[in-house]
């Protein structure tokens, strides 16, 4: 597969291409020699393809066009086999900023399902960084592997089939961890001790009672400046004299949850309701530490009352 640039060449054998029909049918397809690409719309040669500058239309045996461009890391996302519900371009896009993925760093993610957040991860930190995929899978990492493959993504993507409940296998401390399993609550505890001090760490829930689960692990295991977001997309209908929203919108995928490694549990750090319970807490005790004072102080005025025993 060809990995170099396609801003500056033409169409060659081995690209990735992005295929659009006239009615705006997407296709990922892989350029070769000698080969087809077979739709409902006829056939279309790849001999006919190769060498052609990157925003060509090339006519189906059947006379549609097709218009062949560059696949961006969103639409490869989007159009990746899945035996899973994957993290769409929506939340993933955002997820690299806050855990700060760029090229060289090294990041951690458990569960990879179909790969979705997995290609994103690794297209943001070649040529020079490695992400390690965890997964308890076996099925979804064979997937991903393919998935990672076709991209030309696999070099920069280390595969561990393992228990996250049981610890995450790297070796070092890594910049940055992502969990999308079922439970993430169960492995905070094994993520913190994966980050380097002070790194990015990220999750993503569907529900509101997961998010809780995980917010009240975050603040027991060493995590500070945590945040609770959700993203919306709402896209118009690209038409000049009739601009407005589309009819279908992508709302609620799931709650983003951000924080922090700390160094120690500085769970009062960047979250009110931690600092509010924090502060009732310590009223709590010092009105107890009063009681517990006053209740011996009574004890003792009571002893000084009673009348002296006889022997």
């Amino acid at each position: 597969m060809n990995l170099e640039p396609a801003n500056a060449r033409t169409i060659l054998d081995g690209d990735l291409a992005l295929a659009v029909d006239d009615a705006g049918k997407e296709h990922v397809v892989t350029i070769q020699a000698g080969r087809k690409f077979e739709t409902h719309h006829g056939i279309i040669q790849y001999d006919q393809v190769i060498g052609q500058p990157w925003g060509c239309l090339i006519q189906s045996t059947q006379g549609h066009p097709y218009l062949f461009v560059p696949p961006s890391t969103a639409d490869l996302i989007r159009h990746i086999k899945r035996k899973s519900q994957v993290i769409f371009p929506k939340d993933s896009a955002y997820i690299l900023m806050r855990l700060d993925v760029k090229p060289g760093k090294r990041v951690l993610e458990s569960g990879c399902g179909s790969g979705g957040l997995t290609l994103a991860l690794a297209t943001a930190v070649a040529p020079t960084g490695r992400v390690y995929s965890q997964e308890i899978r076996e099925d979804f990492i064979a997937l991903t592997q393919r998935n990672m493959q076709k991209a030309g993504l696999g070099p920069w993507v280390t595969f561990i089939h393992a228990d996250a409940t049981q610890g995450f296998q790297v070796e070092e401390p890594v910049d940055a961890v992502f969990i999308d399993i079922p439970q993430p609550w169960t492995c905070l505890a094994q993520a913190r001790a994966a980050l380097k001090n002070g790194g990015f760490f990220g999750a993503l829930v569907p529900t509101t009672n997961q998010a809780q689960e995980v917010l009240r692990g975050l603040e027991q295991n060493a995590f500070g400046l945590i945040e609770v977001e959700e993203l919306m997309l709402r896209a118009y209908k690209p038409a000049p004299d009739r601009l407005r929203p589309r009819d279908r919108m992508i709302a609620h995928t799931g709650y983003l949850i951000f924080a922090r490694a700390a160094v120690k549990p500085l769970f009062t750090f960047g979250s009110r309701e931690a600092k509010a319970r924090a502060e009732r807490e310590a009223r709590e005790a010092a009105e107890q530490a009063r009681a517990s004072v006053n209740a011996e102080t009574s004890d003792e005025a009571n002893s000084a009352d009673d009348p002296p025993h006889d022997d």
